[in-house]
């Protein structure tokens, strides 16, 4: 199931962005997607789900965006290495 969402953009942003409409949705989804897993707040996979894309493209686009796909803390990477 899905819900449609729609956002009012001023006509201009398109032409200066150089994207579609269509190519500005998905530009806009992967980035949300970006930046919520970055943060925290998405798995990997729930992410690639947002953005519309498989996890390897998904994960492909995080450099792109400079985002590291490893999500651990420096306290989690202690905790993990003391365990070993």
């Amino acid at each position: 199931m899905s819900v449609e969402v729609v956002v009012e953009l001023p006509e201009d942003v398109f032409s200066a962005l150089r994207r579609t409409p269509e190519a500005f949705v998905s530009e806009m989804r992967l980035a949300a997607a970006v930046k919520w897993y970055e943060i925290g707040l998405l798995s990997q996979g729930k992410a690639a789900e947002v953005a519309g894309v498989s996890r390897q493209e998904f994960l492909n686009s995080l450099a792109r965006f400079q985002v590291s796909p490893f999500q651990v803390t420096p306290d989690e990477l202690v905790q993990e290495w003391n365990r070993e």
